[in-house]
C-alpha cells in the first residue's frame, strides 16, 4: 500500500487526485483461482438471466405484472454484473489498477444502482406475493400492468435519484493523504475514508441511503410475509395454505439469497479479518445474479413449461429441417 502511496502522492491536488488505485485482493494467496471462479459465475449470470428474459419476451403467457417485476430483476442482475465482474477481472487479473477519479465516480454509480434496484425490485416481487394472497379474487385489479409498470419506472427514478446524491456528494471531499481504496470497487465507505476534511455529512448521507435502499426494504418484507402468513392461517385446509405458500417460495429464496450474505459482513464485518472481508463482499455482489435466474427456472411453473416448450419448439424445428 504504501508503495502505491509514495509513488502518487507528487501528482495528487489538494481537492481530488487524477486517480485512485484500487488495492483490494492484495496479499491473498492463489487469488487467481479466485478471479477464474469470477469468471465462471459472470459467464453463468449473463446466460441465466439472459434466458429469463428471453422466456418472458417470447411466450405471451408471461406477460402478467409478476413477470414485469421478474423480467426487471433479471435487467438489473445482468446490468449489475455487467458494471462489476468485467472491470474487477480486468483491474486484478490484468493489474489495472489505477483509476481515474471521474471513472471512479461513475463506476461507483452504476455499481450502486444495481445493488440498490435488487433490493427495491424485492419490494415489487414482494408487493405482487401480498395483493395475490390476501386478494386473490380482486389480485388482477389491484396489481396492473400499467401499475407494475408504474411501480418500477418509479423504483429507478428513485434510486438513481438517491445515488446521484450520494455519490454527487463524494465531490466535496478533499484527498490529500492516500489514494489507495482498500476494496475491490470504488467503493462509498473506503472511498470517503481516504478524505482528509470533515467526512462527517458523507457518512451521515451514506447511513441514511444505506438504511432507505437496504433495510426499508428488508423492513416491508418482513412485514409483508407477517401479512401473508397470517392470512394463510385463515385458509380452512392445510392442503390450500400449502399451494398458497409454494408462490412464495421463489422469492423467498431471492431475499435469504440477497440478505442474509449483506447481513452476515455487517455483523460480523469489522471482526473478520481485511481480505475477508473482501472476499465475503464481493461475493454477496456477485452470487445473486447468478442464483436468481436458476431459482425463478426450477421453482416456477410457468417459466419451467415455458423453457420446456421452447426446447420442444427447438427440437422439432431441428428435426423439421433435417428432413
Amino acid at each position: 500500500m504504501e508503495f502505491f502511496n509514495s509513488g502518487l502522492r507528487k501528482n495528487i491536488t489538494s481537492v481530488h487526485p487524477a486517480y485512485f488505485i484500487i488495492g483490494g485482493f492484495i496479499g491473498i494467496h492463489n487469488v487467481k483461482y479466485y478471479y477464474i471462479f469470477l469468471s465462471l459465475i459472470y459467464i453463468l449470470s449473463v446466460l441465466g438471466n439472459t434466458v429469463v428474459m428471453t422466456v418472458i419476451i417470447v411466450d405471451h403467457s408471461l406477460r402478467t405484472p409478476k413477470y414485469i417485476a421478474v423480467f426487471n430483476l433479471a435487467f438489473v442482475d445482468l446490468f449489475g454484473s455487467s458494471a462489476l465482474v468485467p472491470k474487477v477481472l480486468d483491474t486484478f487479473l490484468f493489474d489495472h489498477r489505477y483509476i481515474s477519479y471521474n471513472n471512479c465516480l461513475s463506476f461507483l454509480f452504476f455499481c450502486f444502482i444495481s445493488l440498490a434496484m435488487q433490493s427495491l425490485n424485492l419490494v415489487a416481487l414482494s408487493y405482487d406475493r401480498l395483493m395475490a394472497i390476501i386478494y386473490p379474487l380482486h389480485y388482477h385489479v389491484k396489481v396492473t400492468h400499467r401499475f407494475m409498470l408504474f411501480f418500477i419506472s418509479f423504483l429507478w427514478l428513485f434510486v438513481i435519484t438517491v445515488t446521484l446524491f450520494a455519490v454527487g456528494f463524494l465531490t466535496r471531499l478533499s484527498f490529500c493523504k492516500s489514494v489507495v481504496i482498500n476494496s475491490y470497487f470504488c467503493d462509498h465507505g473506503p472511498l470517503y475514508r481516504l478524505a482528509c476534511n470533515d467526512v462527517t455529512p458523507n457518512y451521515a448521507i451514506f447511513v441514511f441511503a444505506t438504511g432507505l435502499i437496504l433495510w426499508t426494504p428488508l423492513v416491508f418484507i418482513l412485514a409483508s410475509y407477517c401479512r401473508m402468513c397470517y392470512a394463510l392461517l385463515k385458509i380452512s385446509t392445510s392442503k390450500e395454505r400449502l399451494k398458497a405458500f409454494k408462490t412464495c417460495t421463489a422469492h423467498l429464496s431471492l431475499v435469504a439469497i440477497y440478505y442474509l450474505p449483506i447481513i452476515f459482513v455487517y455483523c460480523f464485518g469489522a471482526s473478520i479479518h481485511p481480505n475477508t472481508r473482501i472476499l465475503s463482499l464481493s461475493l454477496t455482489h456477485v452470487i445473486p445474479p447468478m442464483l436468481n435466474p436458476i431459482i425463478y427456472v426450477l421453482q416456477t411453473q410457468e417459466i419451467k413449461e415455458s423453457v420446456k416448450k421452447m426446447l420442444k419448439f427447438r427440437g422439432r424445428t431441428k428435426i423439421a429441417t433435417k428432413n
